[in-house]
């Protein structure tokens, strides 16, 4: 850092010192031009002079006030301006006590507004030259009373620039910030969303696989010593169940892998094209499934596939847990409009009433998933007995391409 730049920064951390540094060259500028004299004997000529008292009382007072000109800006224009205003009136030749008043006059603007600015500015303008010009010993039309006019009017439009400057740095500065905020924010609600989801479908694959393990776990142990071969067949399912969950784990927990990664699953997630495949796990836990279809062959949206196919797993592993081996479940698909209805209903005829709307994360999961694709999800008991999932989904999402409908 050069010594210059040393300098400039040790006076910004103290801005009384920097104003009376200010205010010193004011002085040694004003004590100059007092000694000058701009109208000599024979015409316009430069000859030296000698100030007098009064002048040199002004021009000391107004430069001492602008050492104050940050902390009361109003206060020192009216002082310097009064100096200017005597010396207008009574110096011949005038010495140049206006230069205070300028300085003044661009503090306030720089550090007001603009509507005060303009009020300031004309008012210090019109005291300033008026007071020359109609009091003064000089004529109206003097070149040093339309320097007092043009001077002013220097002043306040430099402030007011230099105040505009100011408001867009800040502001440019602000946005900055507030984008940098939001930019965290936005990368904090990403990861929380991220983390959610993965959580969802973690725990409906392992709530789903798991129960069917269960099942057919108990299946096994109560009938392995009289027909063993059903044991077999039942431990066949919790060989293949357990399978299915470890691929499906692998695929979900791969999602945390890099891109790029050549260990990254490749398999597309899960949709209503595998709902048979589905259905058939419940059934052979000894769940009896019907699935009825009336979507027309639609293509789904992978968010959309994926969202139904979840509802209808979690609605069904409650059937096998809330209501017993021996309930009966339906599932419908229905294409209504723009939307896709997913139904799963059960008779409840099972030995197991407990209630579905617990503190489990089930139904908590299966309505973020649907109300984060803007559709909605109905749950609750049958009149009569047994329960109901009803999902709206939307077959058009914001991120899927606008398809055909059917």
């Amino acid at each position: 850092m050069t010594p210059l730049a040393r300098a400039q920064r040790r006076l910004k951390a103290h801005p009384l010192a920097l104003d009376a540094a200010i205010a010193a060259g004011v002085l040694l500028c004003m004590l100059a031009g007092s000694f000058v004299d701009p109208h000599g004997e024979q015409g316009v000529s430069w000859s030296l002079r000698t100030p007098d008292p009064l002048s040199l009382l002004l021009i000391t007072l107004g430069a001492a006030a602008l050492v104050f000109r940050r902390s009361a800006p109003m206060t020192v224009l009216a002082l310097t301006g009064t100096c200017s205003v005597a010396e207008s009136v009574t110096g011949d030749p005038r010495a140049p006590v206006a230069m205070s008043a300028v300085i003044a006059l661009y503090t306030v603007a720089s550090t007001t507004d603009r509507p005060t600015t303009w009020r300031v500015g004309l008012l210090t303008m019109t005291v300033l030259t008026g007071a020359a010009m109609l009091a003064g010993p000089l004529p109206w039309y003097a070149q040093e009373n339309l320097a007092i006019f043009a001077w002013t009017g220097i002043g306040a439009t430099a402030g007011d620039a230099v105040r505009s400057r100011r408001a867009v740095v800040r502001a440019i500065r602000e946005r900055a910030e507030r984008a940098e905020r939001t930019r965290e924010e936005e990368a904090r609600r990403r990861v929380a969303e991220e983390r959610l989801r993965i959580a969802r479908d973690l725990h409906d694959v392992v709530a789903h696989h798991i129960a069917l393990v269960n099942v057919q776990a108990g299946v096994a142990a109560h009938v392995m010593d009289k027909r063993p071969d059903q044991a077999k067949e039942a431990l066949a399912h919790v060989r293949e169940a357990s399978r299915s969950a470890l691929n499906e784990l692998r695929a979900t927990v791969g999602l945390l892998r890099q891109s790029g990664d050549p260990e990254a699953p490749t398999e597309p997630a899960p949709g209503l094209d595998r709902l048979d495949e589905l259905a058939g796990t419940f059934r052979n836990a000894g769940i009896q499934v019907e699935v009825a279809r009336a979507d027309h062959g639609t293509q789904l949206p992978a968010a959309v596939g994926l969202a139904a196919y979840r509802v209808i797993q979690e609605a069904l592993t409650n059937v096998q847990k809330h209501a017993g081996l021996d309930a009966k479940a339906e599932v419908s698909v229905v294409r209504v409009g723009p939307n896709v209805e997913v139904t799963v209903l059960d008779d409840g005829a099972g030995d197991a009433p407990v209630s579905r709307d617990g503190g489990g994360h089930g139904l908590l999961g299966m309505r973020e998933r649907v109300t984060a694709l803007r559709g909605t999800l109905t749950t609750g008991p049958r009149y009569g007995g047994g329960y109901r999932v009803h999902a709206i989904l939307p077959v058009k999402t914001r991120s899927s391409a606008p398809e055909d409908s059917a």
